[in-house]
């Protein structure tokens, strides 16, 4: 990518895309296209088919998706099937007709199966069954990688996908319902300081294991993929190191400085029991993270205050 070159970044507004956008500002990059739901349905092929054939971008970082944790996964799970497999294909066959140079379609750890040996290899793709609670949001994922390749396979597209780990930073979602576990326990533990209590529930056993990467981390290891990497197998991007829940939870508790005690509510589901990518071919490659958990923590913890206080 040139600096001047037109690169468009589906879902800019969102926690991945506005970390892309903020990496790519920050290094010169001046000729950004963003929209706004508001602006562009991206679930709507007539108004993105428009959208391609005027603008025509020669780079796509395609990071738009309807997300959400256990709860929102297992409650709409229609809407996170029919939304981001529309949202896909409409990008996705709008870049191959306006002939994008380069494609990056950013999917989740949540499209491998269930069961799968740890850490998560990118061959283990399709290997078995998926977490249940999540499912429709993983097949539509999946739907997008193998999108990507066949695009690649009949057209000679430059399409690669990407697969992150659990993220968090600037810009997350901290809603209750509908957000990941990092962010909920922000918001948990901070309202629970907040309101001077002797004890806090978080769901399961606290005894799944979870990887976690900083948003800011992934936006540099996108950009650095996008001029190094142009072959058809998906790459894992994370941290190849993981963490008990219970102990995120303790992380957590202590950084925002609740002192009270944590009640763990076993009736409550625990998601898969671990998903620590394999980063081999990543670190292979030449990218590392540069983020330690405690310090990025810090980060977001400060970004959810920031946010509390402008009332969002």
């Amino acid at each position: 990518m040139e600096k001047e070159s037109k690169i468009y970044v589906a879902g800019h507004r969102g926690m991945v895309g506005s970390a892309i956008v903020r990496k790519l500002t920050s290094l010169g990059y001046t000729n950004l296209l963003t929209r706004t739901s508001a602006e562009l349905d991206l679930r709507n092929q007539q108004q993105v088919a428009d959208f391609f054939d005027v603008e025509k971008p020669e780079f796509v970082f395609l990071a738009a998706a309807k997300v959400g944790g256990i709860v929102a996964n297992n409650t709409y799970r229609a809407d996170f099937l029919y939304e981001n497999l529309a949202i896909q294909n409409n990008i996705i066959h709008g870049s191959y007709l306006n002939k994008v140079k380069k494609l990056m379609f950013l999917g989740s750890s949540c499209i491998y199966p269930k069961l799968a040996p740890q850490p998560l290899k990118e061959s283990y793709l399709l290997s078995g069954y998926l977490e249940q609670t999540n499912e429709p949001y993983a097949i539509a994922k999946i739907a997008g990688i193998k999108m990507c390749e066949a695009y690649r396979a009949q057209y000679g597209c430059n399409f690669i996908s990407v697969m992150p780990t659990n993220l968090y930073g600037t810009n997350d979602n901290y809603d209750l319902v509908n957000s990941h576990v990092l962010p909920a326990m922000i918001r948990k533990f901070h309202e629970a300081k907040d309101k001077g209590a002797s004890e806090m529930t978080l769901w399961g056993t606290g005894s799944p294991m979870r990887e976690f990467l900083h948003a800011d981390d992934l936006a540099e290891a996108c950009l650095f993929l996008m001029e190094n990497y142009n072959e058809s197998e998906l790459v894992n991007i994370g941290t190849g190191e993981d963490v008990t829940i219970k102990n995120l939870a303790a992380l957590v508790k202590q950084i925002v400085g609740f002192k009270g005690e944590i009640i763990w509510d076993t009736s409550k589901p625990d998601g898969t029991p671990r998903k620590l990518m394999d980063v081999s071919k990543l670190h292979g490659l030449g990218w590392h993270h540069k983020i330690a958990l405690e310090d990025g923590i810090k980060l977001a913890y400060q970004d959810f205050l920031k946010l509390t206080e402008a009332g969002i």
